[in-house]
Parts: structure tokens; sequence; C-alpha cells
């Protein structure tokens, strides 16, 4: 054998040795992408001040355990229902997926469980006919991102907006937006959660499509896909990839790796 042969398969072997590296690890992201964790992008305000737009998060796939929802593209065949099913717990920020629209990812505090009553009156969140603790946090100035309903922020404005502390009866507490004691979804009939549903509602109380709402409704066990867990990057909303500049000026180093309370 010449060593010019022996030299090709040599840098042959090294190719193929190369390409089966790629491939394994291609192999483990998507692993850990679809099984473990996944990165999700916030595109709306609704669930303001606990998520800002832009807030890119980690959420935990296997917190509920695994449904056609939280597995995908890898949900060939995949029986109805959860397998290694965890209960949500009351104060979970939780990503589902809606029934009325199953293709698209929503972020929401879960508020009820099955067989609760959840009513909003007032401006006030009763569960199971008691109303739910909540202090004055004052006003905050606040940019509110405008976007296009389609994902996508157009620009901003400033506001001030009254702030509460809200503690659920299992002690998770969180910041919640009042925007108009007045509006459209302060004032709800009851809502009786059905066996092996939950209710979602956003904390942006006045800015939000929750289960308040025929758009999201009842959301089925199945229809979770995770828990979030952490921010773990942040940009303004507005950054501009034709204005690099925008990149390092809209970095919002604060929310580096920020908890999800």
């Amino acid at each position: 054998m010449s060593t010019m042969t022996t030299a090709k398969e040599a840098r042959g072997e090294s190719l193929w040795e190369t390409v089966k590296t790629i491939i394994y690890a291609l192999a483990l992201a998507m692993c850990i992408r679809f099984v473990f964790v996944q990165p999700f992008r916030i595109p709306s305000g609704s669930m303001q001040p606990t998520l800002l737009v832009g807030d890119y998060m980690v959420v935990s796939k296997w917190s509920y355990g695994y449904s056609r929802f939280s597995v995908e593209p890898f949900n060939f065949g995949w029986p109805a229902g959860r397998i290694f099913g965890h209960e949500p717990q009351r104060g979970d920020v939780v990503v589902f997926r809606p029934v009325p629209q199953e293709d698209k990812d929503l972020v929401k505090r879960l508020i009820g469980l099955p067989g609760d009553k959840i009513q909003y009156k007032d401006s006030q969140l009763y569960i199971n006919g008691t109303q739910v603790q909540r202090t004055s946090e004052g006003i905050v100035h606040f940019k509110d991102f405008i976007s296009d309903g389609n994902g996508h922020t157009v620009g901003f404005n400033y506001i001030d907006v009254q702030a509460y502390r809200e503690t659920l009866p299992n002690g998770v507490s969180y910041l919640t937006f009042d925007r108009d004691p007045n509006g459209a979804l302060d004032k709800t009939d009851v809502f009786e959660v059905p066996p092996g549903n939950y209710f979602f509602m956003g904390d942006d109380r006045d800015n939000s499509a929750d289960s308040r709402t025929s758009q999201v409704g009842y959301v089925p066990f199945e229809n979770l896909v995770g828990k979030a867990q952490f921010v773990f990057v942040s940009f303004d909303p507005l950054i501009s990839l034709l204005k690099p500049w925008t990149i390092f000026t809209g970095f919002r180093g604060d929310r580096v790796v920020h908890h999800v309370n």
C-alpha cells in the first residue's frame, strides 16, 4: 500500500469521525431541546411584570411529564394523555397549548386547579369564594411595548400603572398590573374548572387573553408543555441588526439568569 493511499484513508477516516461528532452533537442538542429543556422568547406583555417582552426563558419539559405537545416533533403515534405525569402547582408559570389554537404556545400563571371555582370581580381574584390576598405596591412607571398582534413589536409608550402583590393560598407570591379597574376582564362570572383541566391568567391582568376568554378557556393537563424556570437573557424588543449598537444598548443585564417566580 502506497503512502499516498494511506494518507487518503487517514483523511477519509478523520472526515468521517468529524461528521459523526457533528451528528452526535446535533442529536444530543435535539434531545435536550425536545425532551429536557426548551428556550422560548416572550413576544407580548401579558405576563408583565414577571416576564418582559424580549425575555428569553428556559422551560423544563420534565416538570409535568410528557405529552404529544411537549415532545414535538418526536410525537408520531404518541398516545393521548401524559407519561411520567406530575401535577402542576397553583402559581406555576406554564407554557401550554390552548385548545382553540393547539399550534400556538402561550405562557400564563396557573390560578385554578380542577374543581376550583374562579372569579375575577372589581379587579380582585376569588378562589372558591375566598378573596386572594392582595397588597398595593404603588404606581409603577413602566415601558410598555406595542405589538402588531402577530408577535412583532412596533413601538412603545411609558405608562404609569398600579401594581399589586398577590399571594395565592399556597403561599406563591408575585406582582400583577391593574391598568384599568373597570376593564372588560375585571368582572367575570364564576368559572368552575372541569376535572383534568386548569385555569390560567396573565399577570398583566387587563392585557392578557387567558382562561377568562374564549380564545383560551380551560386548558387540559395534556396540553401543558412545561414549566418556566428562568430567564437566561433579555433584550429590548426594538433592537435591530441594521443598527448593531442597539444589541448592546438594548441588553438587559439585570435579567440574565433571572428566576421566574
